[in-house]
């Protein structure tokens, strides 16, 4: 989403190594096999992260008393778990583009050509074009009445962000929101805050130790907020930012901080994902659950991407769309119901595709043509490839 995000390949892949790395973690060739670049690892996941949250979606759209496509019953969702993974993968990468480069006005014009452009033109076409062809008002009722612009100028600056467009969507199941996807996004702009902050302090002289009891910190309010993937805490909002939801997707966030400042002690292996998950399974319906959930998405996240089969490398360019599907996928959604269909299954057989061409058409003709403005800020020579760096400590 979620949150954020797709292409932070750009900012972490500064090059390709001239061959296989001697890194400990994350060579090209680890205990004798292949591995894709983990940026590229880093794409995929987020993709199938962004198909899963339009498969979670799909039930409540058409069946608003259901939370997520899971029984009640589990009292899990996999969109959630997706989101968790998002925002680790962001909390790693973003650091390392903090790492390469710790400038803040270029830290800061990077986050925000990444995240804005995408999600502007996906508000204006939504406001501009969705909207007057599928509001019940009038063409000019829709147009003179506040709330239009309101979600225009709220949604755009994302911590004013809006749902009810007037009018649009109002027949459907689910009328309460326009673009239910946006709301992750001022959630993990905090995070880019939160790297921004602790990397000024870290530069100035504190040592790196301070990101555990920032972890700490927000793992200890999230138990206090207690939001979960169907209730946003008890702790109020930040403008109409929730700040339960916040706090528990900036515990994530974190751990991917940690687990990219310390990767030259961390062991990222395969089977601790493993048992992580199998441990989450069994513990799924205790007190630890929350705790546990974000720890496993976190590391079985990045685990992943670091052991991506090489074999997927090729052809990669088509797996860069997931922010683009992500933002897209609602009012998405939100059209095919309004067409007719009613029921879930056949929605998401509808949505994932038409969902994952919108990324692609983001990605090809909004993203990467903006983050060719990158060239206009001056920056210092790029640094070893992450993959080249991360087993030395480097950075």
């Amino acid at each position: 989403m979620v949150a954020a995000r797709v292409a932070e390949q750009q900012d972490t892949a500064a090059g390709r190594p001239g061959g296989p790395s001697r890194s400990r973690w994350l060579g090209r060739r680890r205990n004798g096999k292949e591995y894709a670049d983990p940026n590229i690892g880093f794409a995929w996941l987020r993709l199938i992260g962004a198909t899963t949250v339009v498969i979670d979606h799909s039930s409540p759209l058409v069946h608003p008393e259901r939370l997520t496509v899971f029984p009640a019953s589990w009292h899990a969702s996999p969109g959630y778990i997706a989101l968790m993974g998002f925002f680790a993968m962001s909390g790693y990468q973003i650091s390392d583009s903090w790492e390469r480069d710790p400038s803040w006005y270029r830290f800061a014009f990077r986050r925000l050509l990444r995240i804005l452009p995408p999600l502007l033109f996906v508000v204006m076409f939504t406001v501009f074009v969705i909207g007057p062809l599928v509001t019940s008002l009038s063409t000019a009722d829709y147009f003179g009445d506040r709330q239009t612009w309101r979600y225009l100028v709220g949604t755009s600056l994302l911590f004013l962000l809006q749902h009810l467009l007037p009018g649009v969507f109002d027949s459907n199941p689910y009328p309460w929101s326009a673009n239910g996807s946006l709301w992750t996004l001022p959630m993990e702009v905090m995070g880019y805050l939160l790297v921004l902050v602790v990397g000024l302090l870290i530069l100035f002289g504190v040592s790196r130790l301070i990101l555990l009891p920032v972890l700490a910190g927000l793992m200890v309010l999230d138990g206090m907020f207690g939001a979960t993937f169907g209730y946003q805490g008890n702790a109020g909002s930040l403008i109409e930012v929730p700040i339960g939801s916040m706090v528990s997707f900036l515990v994530p966030f974190a751990m991917g901080m940690v687990m990219h400042a310390y990767r030259d002690r961390i062991p990222f292996r395969p089977l601790a994902a493993v048992l992580l998950a199998a441990g989450w399974l069994a513990l799924h319906w205790t007190p630890v659950d929350r705790y546990l959930l974000a720890v496993m998405a976190s590391y079985g996240a990045v685990v992943l991407a670091m052991h991506w089969p090489k074999r997927l490398e090729n052809g990669s360019r088509w797996v860069f769309g997931s922010y683009g599907m992500y933002i897209w996928a609602f009012p998405v959604q939100q059209l095919i119901i309004m067409a007719g269909v009613r029921n879930q299954w056949v929605l998401m057989a509808c949505a994932v595709p038409a969902a994952y061409l919108c990324g692609l058409f983001s990605w090809t003709f909004v993203e990467a043509p903006t983050q060719r403005l990158r060239k206009y800020i001056r920056t210092p020579k790029p640094m070893p490839p992450l993959a080249e760096r991360v087993g030395s400590g480097g950075g």
